[in-house]
C-alpha cells in the first residue's frame, strides 16, 4: 500500500475547502440546488476528450480541471454581471474541489489513471 504524503493529504484538505466554500457562496447567491445537482458534473464530460486519444485527451480533461477557466468566466462577469455566470463558476470550483478532495488530480499524458497527486 503506498504512504500517504503530507503534501497530499493538504492537498485533499484543500479541496474540501474549496468544495464547501463554493458550495456556500453558490447558496449565497441564490442558486437553485437542482440546478447544482444537474451541472455540477458537466466538467466530467471532458473525460470524451480521451477518444482522441491520451494526449488529447490529457489536455482536454485538465482545461475542464483547472481553476483557469473557471477564472476566466468570473473576468467575463466583469464585463457580463450575469448572476448565472457566478453560479456556474461556483459549481465548476466545487466539482474541481471534490475532484481534489477524492485525491483525483489533472491527468498526465501517458494515461488516464496517472494524475498529478497521485495513481489512480
Amino acid at each position: 500500500m503506498r504512504e500517504r504524503t503530507y503534501a497530499a493529504t493538504v492537498l485533499q484538505l484543500e479541496g474540501a475547502v474549496v468544495l464547501l466554500t463554493a458550495a456556500y457562496a453558490f447558496h449565497a447567491l441564490g442558486g437553485a440546488w437542482v440546478w447544482f445537482a444537474v451541472l455540477f458534473l458537466v466538467p466530467d464530460l471532458s473525460i470524451l476528450g480521451y477518444l482522441g486519444g491520451p494526449r488529447i485527451g490529457a489536455v482536454v480533461y485538465n482545461v475542464a480541471h483547472t481553476y483557469c477557466v473557471p477564472f476566466v468566466l468570473l473576468l467575463l462577469w466583469l464585463i457580463v454581471p450575469e448572476v448565472v455566470m457566478l453560479r456556474i463558476v461556483t459549481i465548476w470550483v466545487a466539482h474541481i474541489g471534490l475532484d481534489r478532495m477524492l485525491g483525483f488530480g489533472l491527468k498526465d499524458a501517458t494515461g488516464f489513471k496517472h494524475t498529478h497527486l497521485q495513481r489512480v
